[in-house]
């Protein structure tokens, strides 16, 4: 009898650590730190674009120089951010991290269209490389922000499902924070399209 029961101890242990999910928690944090990465990588390779950006529109919009130090004080701002492995797990810091990106992204569109109005600057070879660069790096951001997302998502599922979650808990894995929208009332409104000549 005793033997059955400890027999039986054995049997549900194992399936206890068999179904505990700890790989699967490793598994999916590394996957979420990969995400992430890729994420910092096109980041990164953006901002290294910006400098070089700055300077050939620099050269024919001198008197748009607001705009020019709107992009250069938001590329320091993202600078000034450090994207350690604690940004990752730390959601207010990662929501700082997320908001410069922003601003970044938001002063560059600007200086995009400033950059429609000089027909010279347009026409500079070395412009529409760097435009060219620039726009393709932006899809290579929302690509991996998407992968990033996904990655999240299956790490987070994996931390909060039954058993896993008290696998999670016991390990100190924690829900790790998403991208967001920055202004979400905003995007909510359709755009304003007028075809009346200013």
């Amino acid at each position: 009898m005793i033997g059955m029961l400890r027999g039986f101890f054995i049997l549900a242990a194992v399936a206890l650590l068999t179904g505990c999910g700890y790989n699967t928690l490793q598994s999916a944090d590394e996957q979420a730190k990969a995400a992430w990465g890729e994420v910092l990588n096109q980041y990164q390779r953006r901002a290294d674009l910006i400098p070089n950006l700055v300077r050939t529109v620099e050269a024919f919009a001198k008197q748009e120089r607001e705009v020019l130090t709107q992009v250069t004080e938001a590329r320091a701002r993202v600078g000034s951010i450090q994207a350690t492995p604690e940004l990752f797990d730390d959601p207010a810091a990662f929501e700082r991290f997320q908001q410069a990106q922003g601003e970044l992204g938001g002063a560059l569109s600007r200086l995009l269209v400033v950059a429609e109005q000089y027909p010279d600057l347009k026409s500079d070879q070395n412009f529409r490389e760097l435009q060219a660069q620039l726009e393709g790096t932006e899809n290579r951001i929302a690509v991996a922000r998407n992968r990033y997302i996904a990655a999240i998502q299956d790490y987070n599922t994996t931390v909060r499902r039954f058993p896993s979650n008290l696998t999670a808990r016991l390990f100190g894995f924690a829900v790790k924070p998403g991208f967001s929208v920055q202004n979400e009332a905003a995007i909510s409104q359709p755009p304003e399209v007028s075809f009346q000549n200013q």
